[in-house]
């Protein structure tokens, strides 16, 4: 008997020829029960997000909170600038006129929901991620440019190599191939 230890597996990785096979692979695996897969194609594919069970994303509300406190925040800046610290009558203007405060409350709403953007895509996508199991698929440098690939990880509770495999098959992937961790 050999002490040989059992390759972990990332799970089973299909490619297909166009972006409708992978939206149809995708929604029978879906149908068949898997919950823990992942698409890679080289341009946006319309329908993929519902067909593999992806939620919609939280950064547009990421977005929203954060420019709102942003405009919060130009609006007590500009009050306290012109109304408490430094106030001056100028031509019988008011201290504090919604009209003149409009382009910083605009600017810093915009300058806080742009941070907010990037930093939300970067945390939801756990960016930087310099490797991923993904990237040991032997034709994964084709998915920039002609491939479309589904992945089923082997942490799903239904995931069986085989079965995956049979059924990626009758759905027309070209290829399936089981990548290590």
């Amino acid at each position: 008997m050999s002490n040989e230890i059992k390759p972990r597996f990332y799970g089973l990785v299909a490619e297909f020829d166009d972006d409708r096979q992978l939206v149809r692979a995708g929604r029978a695996a879906r149908e068949f029960g898997y919950t823990k897969m992942d698409a890679y194609t080289p341009f946006p594919v319309h329908g993929i997000d519902e067909a593999i069970g992806i939620p919609r994303s939280p950064l547009g509300w990421i977005v929203a909170v954060v420019g709102t406190i942003g405009l919060a925040a130009a609006t007590g800046l500009v009050y306290y600038a012109g109304v408490i610290s430094y106030p001056l009558v100028i031509g019988g203007k008011p201290l504090f006129a919604v009209e003149f405060a409009v382009p910083p409350m605009f600017e810093v709403t915009i300058l806080f929901s742009a941070f907010a953007a990037v930093i939300g895509m970067f945390a939801l996508n756990g960016l930087p991620q310099y490797y991923h199991p993904i990237f040991n698929f032997s034709n994964f440098e084709r998915v920039t440019d002609d491939s479309f690939l589904l992945a089923i990880e082997a942490t799903d509770p239904l995931f069986d190599p085989d079965e995956s495999a049979k059924l990626m098959a009758s759905m027309g992937a070209k290829k399936t191939e089981l990548v290590e961790a």
